[in-house]
């Protein structure tokens, strides 16, 4: 009994329909990144593994998928390592590349590889597959694609106003009414923690925070203790827990809190740039929303944060995020070169918009016209018709086989091809097609050009 094939967990097939919704957030996506001005690169699938090792912390290290060396690659083990049996020790040994885990780490690869044949500030959209060996679990693969937009070389804030607009612009295109792009500052967050003396537990402070809306402001308080942030500093978060209102109000309610700290203060002024532009403006159908909590990605971003969530009733995490980062370069010797990044997560986008019936009902039509057939005659007379039809942009196909009528008129039907052609000794002898409309049943003979004007 031959064994029944699978794919790999967390790994996935997508029939007709789905590609070609996805194809549609994919081809929306990339018109308004180029007409924001942003310009493709690719980079290959794999990388040298030091390219990526270290680059992620521990965990994310050990999630990247590792690819053997060609050839006999036991014979570079001796025998004493061999005997260890650590794989830590081996791998390096057998395992010279691996699988990219995200589009960032090659990117800043290319950035300081070619530094010398690039213009900045440098302007990149990126929409490639990376791989994580990471548990698969419900919407959480092995394998999916990353959208990204970053501009390197430029510490400008109206690159985040830009941002912002963009993300306004994607979701606008695919209807998507209502999402809430939400910003935060790093320098907010690094201002909070030297007003209450924990300066030094900035991570534990931001972790505990960013749980507010999860666990409860007393459980956070609680937590907040355990990690040795003192009575008298949580006190002065006070305000920050009841932080209410507009854009406007919170900053006001934070230039109290942080009235002292210089940092934060930076960081206020930077949120308020950004929102004067935003509100002069104007957004089309997303809202900007300040949110103190917000803290993703907090050892990596220097400045802006951005996460964006799906419109009010839709239960699906964040559907986008980013922020400013002063030194992406540097892990590979190109010091201070600031950027700024976003990124659509394309397989919630999905979900939202399959959720919320946003699909345009035309991106799944692939052929317009099946012309059934009744033999050979009839076939070559059909196919010059179909040629006529696909240089007018129709899509249309030929049956290929002589099948029964029924069996034929049944494909079209499951395959949703609202026009069938019928070419019989009759319509050879007149030079005509009887063109039949599969949604209505309604049929009439016409001439090649009624043929092409009908369809199109």
């Amino acid at each position: 009994m031959a064994q029944k094939p699978s794919i790999p967990k967390g790994t996935r097939d997508f029939n007709p329909e789905e590609v070609a919704k996805r194809n549609y957030i994919f081809s929306t996506i990339k018109s308004q990144f180029q007409r924001f001005g942003f310009q493709p690169i690719e980079t290959p699938s794999f990388e040298n593994s030091d390219t990526l090792m270290g680059k992620y912390g521990e965990e994310g290290d050990r999630l990247i998928f590792k690819i053997l060396n060609s050839g006999d690659f036991l014979s570079k083990v001796d025998e004493p390592l061999y005997a260890l049996k650590d794989s830590g020790k081996i791998t390096p040994k057998i395992s010279e590349k691996a699988l990219r885990y995200d589009l960032t780490v090659p990117f800043a690869r290319y950035v300081v590889q070619h530094q010398n044949e690039i213009e900045f500030p440098f302007k990149r959209y990126q929409m490639q597959p990376v791989w994580r060996a990471d548990r698969p679990q419900k919407g959480r693969f092995r394998e999916f694609y990353q959208c990204d937009a970053d501009v390197v070389g430029s510490d400008s804030l109206w690159q985040e106003v830009e941002f912002v607009q963009l993300y306004d612009n994607v979701f606008t295109a695919l209807k998507l009414e209502g999402a809430t792009i939400k910003i935060n500052n790093r320098k907010i967050l690094s201002g909070i923690a030297e007003v209450i003396g924990a300066s030094d537990k900035l991570i534990d402070f931001t972790v505990a925070l960013d749980k507010l809306d999860k666990i409860g402001e007393d459980k956070v308080k609680e937590e907040m203790l355990s990690k040795g942030i003192s009575q008298e500093g949580i006190a002065k978060l006070q305000p920050l827990f009841t932080l209410k209102g507009d854009f406007g109000t919170q900053i006001e309610s934070l230039k109290s809190i942080l009235n002292t700290s210089e940092e934060g203060q930076k960081g206020i002024e930077e949120l308020s740039f950004i929102n004067e532009a935003i509100t002069a403006l104007g957004l089309k159908s997303a809202k900007l929303q300040l949110d103190v909590t917000l803290a993703r990605g907090l050892n990596y971003y220097t400045g802006a944060i951005f996460e964006v969530s799906a419109p009010e009733g839709v239960a699906m995490g964040s559907i986008g995020g980013g922020g400013r980062y002063d030194d992406l370069t540097g892990i590979f010797g190109l010091k201070n070169v600031s950027g700024v990044g976003i990124s659509f997560g394309l397989d919630r986008i999905y979900l939202v918009l399959e959720e919320l019936g946003l699909f345009p009902e035309t991106i799944t039509k692939s052929t317009e016209v099946l012309f059934i057939n009744f033999g050979d005659k009839e076939s070559l007379f059909s196919l010059k018709a179909i040629k006529a039809l696909r240089e007018n942009n129709i899509n249309a196909e030929l049956y290929p086989d002589s099948a029964k009528m029924k069996k034929q008129m049944n494909y079209a039907n499951k395959r949703n091809i609202p026009y069938v052609v019928l070419v019989g000794e009759e319509e050879l002898k007149n030079n005509q097609f009887t063109l039949k409309n599969m949604i209505s049943g309604e049929q009439d003979k016409v001439d090649l050009e009624a043929l092409v004007t009908r369809l199109k």
